[in-house]
């Protein structure tokens, strides 16, 4: 029988939906009016959905009273808060274009970001942990400190008109978020309704920076479509209902927050909840025995973080029942432990990228907990996937590697303004090469060995360093581990292993673990240097920055940095 080729296609029970996500928010509210819709614990708010849809209209109203149009750029650039779910939700009724703005973002990289996107209106926090945004801001645009609110006429952000600052203070050029929502009262809701019957589903509504390890951030932009159908499915796939209660740690500046967890919820009808600004395992554990919840989201950087808390033993699991784990691949070790001691047997793994809304890969509720720790699941409904040789473009059979492509309602309209990289990223038959080097097995389970760029090349083997990382995990004093390649004047390039050991590991050296691995794993997998730490470089989305780790590494070693590709 001839081997099956790499590619899937996946039905549906349910159509997709074919609407704005304002007209889908209308709905909801209308059909779930009492249910809990937002509960933001730092900021003492608890809305139903009959409160929030009011409150979203209202600033709906208010944002077109400072002039927003359809089609502009409005920028956000807070942590986790109430207010960042209403601009979400106003801006898509209004069908203006939400850029999300990285909290963790500094003056070059605002700059742009605001620029890059042409936005016309950000409405900002007034700082976040270390960072002030607002001195930031002035630093930018000088001209904030002598312009009325609204009439900013800035040399360097040169298309930004309107601040609008979260501060109970006025600060001089910038709107205060109250003074702005009492704006409202200016614009009838019948003009919103009229606005709002003018939008089409596959207008942009998003513009999503994507942290590229080189060159400049590209923003994905996305559609109502893209992801109020990929916040619906995913949601689907977890069986949830209007009874459904979520924890949402993660940040909503990213798709796993905005769009898998806002959307995904008000979709259902069911709850969103913030435990925190930003992440915090003890708040999300407060969260989730006060709040009673149903589901779980985070990456497995915040699970470990959660499951090693002081306050664990004394978190009632007892209602929850599942969650996505994501945004980077889950140890086995983690996974389980998430199944048994958070009673989370549910728990589904999730894979993609900003530019596919993000999800195209999604275990299922049904599947078992093997294939739920060695994949990230099969092909979401409506998409395609296929698996392909990176140098011909050839579909290759089932169970050999090659870099995984979706195609589908979820990928992206294109990065904003920028048609090279566009056209880089999706093909002229529609698919979007991921980067990502995966397997298709015979079941059509999906498997991610790497990135194209992560693989490391050593005398001519090649190395996924995911395999050597999960043996790594099965030694006792392992708590968390992540591999790369280093530049190596004989083989090319040689292995590191970066290890984070267990509390109560005691003396553990590379010697030690070098032992572990031999007569266990193939001799060219075992790394050649092992350095331990507390932590490992991450973006503010908890993905491991593996090309900080090569660049750290190469300097620490003193090895040729040259000859690192």
């Amino acid at each position: 029988m001839p081997t099956l080729p790499s590619y899937t296609s996946s039905v549906a029970d349910k159509p997709l939906l074919g609407m704005t996500i304002g007209d889908k928010f209308d709905q909801i509210a209308a059909q779930y009016p009492d249910n809990d819709a937002l509960i933001v614990l730092h900021q003492n708010v608890h809305w139903s959905y009959r409160q929030f849809h009011e409150e979203v209209n209202r600033c709906a109203r208010a944002l077109l009273a400072l002039g927003v149009q359809r089609g502009d750029r409005v920028g956000i650039w807070a942590p986790n808060c109430s207010e960042w779910a209403l601009t979400q939700f106003a801006t898509a009724k209004i069908g203006a274009i939400l850029v999300n703005i990285n909290p963790a973002y500094r003056t070059s990289e605002l700059d742009y970001a605001l620029n890059q996107s042409g936005a016309r209106f950000l409405i900002c926090a007034d700082r976040f942990k270390s960072a002030d945004y607002r001195a930031m801001l002035n630093e930018l645009a000088p001209e904030l400190q002598r312009c009325e609110p609204g009439e900013l006429r800035s040399q360097r952000l040169s298309k930004l008109e309107c601040v609008v600052n979260l501060s109970d203070e006025r600060h001089p050029g910038m709107w205060r978020w109250q003074d702005m929502l009492g704006e409202a009262d200016r614009v009838e809701q019948s003009t919103l309704d009229t606005l709002q019957a003018t939008l089409q589903f596959d207008d942009p509504i998003n513009i999503q920076y994507t942290s590229g390890t080189t060159g400049f951030p590209k923003g994905a932009t996305l559609s109502h479509h893209n992801i109020l159908n990929n916040g619906f499915f995913v949601a689907e796939s977890m069986g949830f209902t209007s009874r459904d209660r979520l924890v949402i740690p993660v940040p909503l500046y990213h798709c796993f927050g905005m769009v898998m967890g806002n959307l995904g919820c008000m979709t259902h009808g069911a709850a969103m909840i913030y435990p925190s600004e930003g992440f915090d395992a003890g708040q999300v554990l407060k969260a989730v025995h006060e709040q009673r919840a149903t589901a779980l989201y985070g990456v497995p950087t915040m699970f470990l973080a959660e499951l090693e808390h002081a306050e664990f033993a004394a978190t009632d699991f007892s209602m929850l029942r599942t969650g996505i784990m994501a945004g980077s691949i889950c140890p086995a070790a983690v996974m389980k432990q998430v199944i048994e001691k958070m009673n989370m047997k549910g728990v589904q793994i999730a894979y993609g990228m900003t530019e596919t809304s993000p999800v195209s890969a999604q275990t299922g509720a049904d599947d078992s907990i093997d294939k739920r720790v060695s994949t990230v699941g099969r092909t979401q409904p409506h998409l395609e996937s296929k698996i392909i040789d990176p140098g011909s473009g050839a579909v290759l059979p089932r169970g050999e590697i090659g870099e995984l492509c979706t195609r589908g309602y979820s990928v992206m309209l294109k990065y904003w303004n920028n048609e090279q990289a566009t056209s880089d990223a999706i093909d002229s038959a529609g698919w979007m090469h991921t980067g990502d080097l995966a397997t298709m097995d015979d079941e059509g389970y999906l498997q991610i060995v790497g990135r194209i760029k992560d693989m490391v090349i050593r005398g001519g083997e090649n190395v996924y360093p995911k395999e050597v990382e999960e043996f790594l995990y099965t030694h006792p004093a392992v708590a968390d581990v992540q591999v790369t390649g280093v530049p190596d004047e004989k083989y090319g390039e040689e292995l590191i292993a970066w290890v984070r050991l267990t509390a109560d590991a005691g003396e553990i050296t590379g010697e030690d673990l070098r032992a572990f691995c031999k007569d266990k794993i193939t001799h060219f997998k075992i790394p050649r240097y092992f350095k331990f730490v507390d932590e490992f470089p991450m973006t503010v989305t908890g993905k491991i920055q593996k090309f900080r780790m090569r660049e750290i590494s190469t300097e620490e070693l003193g090895l040729d940095r040259a000859t690192l590709s």
